[in-house]
């Protein structure tokens, strides 16, 4: 078929003790936005890591626009016109944006690298596309968000005709979500070719044309998108019925568990992001964060776990003060933390996965005793865990760099819900997950929840906000603005709460 700009037949790729990919077949027409839809760890990414040169295929063919080509690493990606936005950043922190961008393109005036040129296009593009990004931005200095969008320009500077989105709107907030939704439509319109890996059924039924459902490692089926239904893909994709509205009971909140008095809380660049705030969460409740990335949320965040320093303000665990105990002392207080961004604070990737799960705990019994560890003792831990939580890993000794983005996020939350803390707080819990996950994971907070431990959910999807959350409090600007419940709001108001407008109620005088 010559309207076919990628094909990828019978592909077949093994890892140790596993087979990702099982025989896939894989076809995107010109111009089209077409979704590869499947559980963690079903091999969407392995799939698409191979068309990009990453990994070599055990079999099968790759045609390009009709021709067969042999993708042997990621520069013969690049210039077969294929461009790919990894899920984990393949960023340098130390360096700006534009530096990133430019990494292996370097543009030279009289022998030195330009790189006000490369500034200045990369602004230009950013503005072209929307997507807001300072060239001159030092990429460990900006949010998640942003680091996501510098990603997406990285791609956009080589001049690639087949895009790879893997998970691309994971850490956007819904505002960045839908501007990034129109970005992928203006690209279908000017010819290229967009594969979207997502697990957020909403996206494919918006902005997609066609799907194809992968269920481990096996080729489901190919779909067009306007004949199917969200409910369908998601039986396709996990194999069973999925509920995306979670069953709860009214919550009973009892004593407080979680006092903020005041809190005033820096970024790295000194500037006060966190703005004298105070809030309360009880035992028995679910209070949600809700509010557009870099209004404080982050560094509140990191403040209560003891990642950042807080410069005036109270912080009270089950009216002990916490304000300035080291990380580990806060932990043992009773916080459980799952951390926004799972790299950074929440695995060592080189360590296997079941160690990994002890990282809070292995110093304690009995996992130790007299400072020595017992390693038997930590791989049993790690082998139930794996098996409560459905962590798909080929065994407990796996790194935890070789599972699955989503398979990463269900062992920390394995971790930190499994210690049963006083206070959870889990920081974009989700990201990543699939529909049947996200189900898991809810379930779980609400379980907690009825146990009576305080829940603090910081999420940018306000569905999940909605969802889940037995009291909801808007951040913006670094205060809460607004507090209110789930049942007495709309995600419209929501959203104009968290872009600091007060929306009108009836009555108002």
């Amino acid at each position: 078929m010559g309207n076919y700009v990628v094909e990828m037949l019978d592909i077949r790729k093994e890892f140790p003790g596993i087979v990702a990919n099982n025989n896939i077949n894989l076809q995107v027409k010109k111009g089209e936005i077409h979704a590869l839809l499947g559980e963690n760890g079903a091999g969407k990414s392995t799939l698409m890591n191979v068309l990009f040169g990453l990994y070599q295929p055990e079999k099968g063919e790759i045609r390009i626009k009709g021709e067969p080509v042999k993708v042997t690493d990621p520069n013969v990606a690049n210039r077969l016109g294929i461009g790919m936005v990894h899920q984990h950043f393949m960023l340098v922190e130390n360096f700006t944006v534009a530096q990133n961008i430019m990494l292996g393109v370097e543009p030279t005036k009289k022998g030195v690298i330009d790189i006000d040129k490369v500034e200045r296009e990369v602004a230009e593009l950013s503005r072209k596309y929307g997507l807001s990004v300072d060239p001159k931005a030092k990429i460990s200095d900006i949010s998640v968000g942003m680091q996501q969008r510098a990603e997406i320009l990285k791609t956009l500077y080589r001049g690639a005709d087949v895009l790879i989105l893997d998970e691309p709107t994971a850490v956007l907030t819904p505002q960045e979500i839908t501007e990034l939704m129109k970005i992928l439509c203006s690209l279908i319109n000017e010819g290229i070719s967009i594969i979207l890996i997502t697990h957020k059924l909403k996206e494919i039924m918006d902005v997609c044309d066609r799907c194809t459902v992968i269920r481990k490692g096996e080729g489901i089926a190919t779909v067009n998108v306007n004949e199917t239904t969200a409910d369908e893909l998601a039986a396709l994709m996990v194999g069973r019925k999925v509920e995306f509205k979670i069953e709860k009971t009214e919550a009973e909140p009892k004593e407080e568990v979680l006092t903020i008095k005041d809190l005033k809380v820096k970024d790295s660049r000194r500037a006060l992001m966190v703005k004298g705030l105070n809030l309360s969460v009880r035992s028995g409740e679910i209070v949600g964060i809700a509010g557009i990335d870099g209004n404080g949320q982050s560094e509140l965040i990191e403040a209560l776990t003891g990642l950042r320093k807080v410069e005036s303000g109270q912080i009270l665990l089950n009216q002990q003060e916490i304000t300035h105990l080291s990380t580990r002392k806060i932990t043992e207080a009773g916080v459980g933390h799952i951390p926004q961004d799972r790299h950074k604070y929440g695995l060592v990737l080189d360590f296997p996965i079941a160690e990994n799960m002890v990282l809070q705990t292995y110093y304690q019994k009995p996992f130790s005793k007299n400072k020595i560890m017992s390693f038997n003792k930590i791989y049993e831990y790690g082998k139930k865990l794996i098996q409560d939580y459905d962590v798909r890993t080929p065994s407990p000794r796996t790194k935890a760099r070789a599972l699955s983005g989503g398979n990463q996020q269900k062992a920390i939350i394995a971790r930190e819900v499994d210690r049963s803390p006083d206070l959870l707080i889990a920081a974009q819990p989700t990201r990543g997950l699939d529909v049947g996950a996200i189900e898991n994971i809810h379930k779980r907070l609400i379980r907690e929840r009825d146990q009576g431990r305080a829940v603090l959910l910081l999420s940018f999807e306000l569905d999940e906000i909605m969802n889940v959350s037995d009291r909801i409090v808007i951040m913006f600007d670094g205060k809460i603005v607004a507090d209110v419940k789930p049942s007495e709001t709309t995600e419209q108001e929501l959203g104009l709460l968290m872009s600091g407008s007060q929306p009108e109620k009836e009555g108002d005088i």
